[in-house]
C-alpha cells in the first residue's frame, strides 16, 4: 500500500515539533501579554480557528476579556476590534482568504500577533508580532501545522499568565517521543466497523480543551475521507444531534478519562451503547462494550498533542477503508483563496 503524502507529513510531526522546541518562546510574546488589553480575540479559519479554543479557555479562567471568534464571522462584525484589542489570528498558510481579507479592510487593532508557517505570507507581513510555526510544508490536510499551533497557542497563554510556561516547555519536550508511536496507529477495525453499516453516521465529541480535538477531528476526517463526520463541544450533541443514535451511528470521545466515568462523558457513552451505537474512546477511560484508543487524557499539551495524532490516524483508517487516497482534495486546495 503506498503511502499518501498525508501520511508521511502525520509521520514528520515530532521532528516539527523539536523544532519548534528548539528556538523557545519569543521574549517580545511577554511584553504585549504584560498589557492591560480591554479585549483579547482569537481569530482563523477552520482548524487554525479551533486552535485557539483551549488558549480561550485559559484566557478566561485567568480573568481576561477573550473571544475566539472565527475570521468570516469577525468580517460581519468587525467592531469587535478595538484600538485597545490584541487580534492573535492564526493561519497556517498565513492567506486565508478571510485573514487577508480582514488585513485589507485595515480594521485597527491595538496590537496583531500573526501566527502561520510561511513568514512571506500576508499575516506574517502585516503582523506587529509574527510566531512562526517551524512545521515545515504541509501537501495536504492540516498535520504538522495543527500540532505545531497548538504548542504556540500555550505559548501564549502562558506568557500571559493563565497556564504554567515551564509546564508547557517540559511537554513539548517529551512529546515528539510519545507521538512516534502514534503516527502509524492503525484503526482499520474501527474505520471497517464505523462504515460498515447502510447507513453510516459519524460524530466526535470533546468536552474542555478536547473540544477543539473533537472540532478537528471532524474537520479533517471529512476533508481526507469524504465521509461526513460531524464534531460536537461537549453537551451540545445532547441536544438535537443525539436523534443520530442507534445501530449505524458511531461517537468517537476525545480526552476520555478515567475520571469521566461517572460523569457527563460516561452517561452519554452508556446511553449511546444502549442504544446499539458504537462508541470509541480516546483517552484511559474503559467502559465494557466501548473501545478505548489508549492516548493521553490529562488536559495537558502532551494529551492534545497525542489526541490530535489518533483524529489524524482515525481519519486515513476512514479514508482508506472508503476507498479514496487520504487527505488527497477532489474539489478544494491546500489555502483556501476565496470568500
Amino acid at each position: 500500500m503506498n503511502t499518501s503524502p498525508f501520511e508521511q507529513n502525520i509521520r514528520e510531526q515530532p521532528e516539527a515539533l523539536r523544532a519548534l522546541a528548539g528556538e523557545g518562546p519569543d521574549e517580545r510574546l511577554a511584553q504585549l501579554c504584560d498589557r492591560s488589553w480591554e479585549r483579547i480575540v482569537l481569530t482563523g479559519m477552520g482548524s487554525s480557528h479551533t486552535v485557539g479554543l483551549p488558549t480561550w479557555r485559559a484566557l478566561t479562567r485567568h480573568g481576561r476579556a477573550a473571544w475566539n471568534v472565527d475570521a468570516g464571522q469577525l468580517l460581519d462584525a468587525p467592531e469587535l476590534i478595538t484600538p485597545d484589542t490584541l487580534v492573535i489570528a492564526t493561519s497556517q498558510s498565513g492567506a486565508s482568504a478571510e485573514i487577508v481579507e480582514l488585513l485589507d479592510r485595515g480594521t485597527r487593532a491595538g496590537a496583531l500577533i500573526g501566527i502561520a508557517a510561511d513568514e512571506t505570507s500576508p499575516l506574517a507581513q502585516a503582523a506587529d508580532l509574527y510566531l512562526p510555526l517551524r512545521s515545515g510544508e504541509e501537501a495536504t490536510v492540516s498535520t504538522k501545522s495543527y500540532l505545531n499551533s497548538l504548542v504556540v497557542h500555550h505559548r501564549i497563554a502562558a506568557s500571559f499568565g493563565a497556564i504554567d510556561g515551564l509546564a508547557v516547555e517540559a511537554q513539548l519536550t517529551a512529546s515528539p517521543h510519545a507521538i512516534e508511536a502514534l503516527v502509524d496507529l492503525d484503526l482499520t477495525g474501527i474505520a471497517q466497523s464505523a462504515l460498515a453499516a447502510q447507513s453510516p453516521r459519524l460524530a466526535t465529541i470533546g468536552w474542555a480543551d478536547s473540544a477543539a480535538t473533537a472540532l478537528f477531528a471532524a474537520l479533517i476526517g471529512k476533508e481526507s475521507s469524504k465521509v461526513p463526520i460531524e464534531g460536537f463541544v461537549g453537551g451540545e450533541f445532547r441536544h438535537g444531534p443525539y436523534e443520530l443514535a442507534g445501530p449505524g451511528f458511531t461517537g468517537v470521545f476525545f480526552g476520555a478519562s478515567r475520571e469521566d466515568v461517572d460523569g457527563p462523558l460516561g452517561r452519554i457513552v452508556r446511553d449511546l451503547l444502549a442504544s446499539g451505537a458504537l462508541v470509541v474512546l480516546v483517552g484511559d477511560l474503559q467502559i465494557e462494550g466501548a473501545t478505548t484508543v489508549d492516548a493521553r487524557a490529562d488536559r495537558s499539551l502532551s494529551a492534545l498533542l497525542e489526541q490530535s495524532v489518533v483524529a489524524q490516524r482515525l481519519a486515513v483508517a476512514i479514508a482508506r477503508e472508503n476507498g479514496v487516497v487520504p487527505g488527497a482534495f477532489a474539489y478544494g486546495s491546500k489555502i483556501t483563496a476565496t470568500l
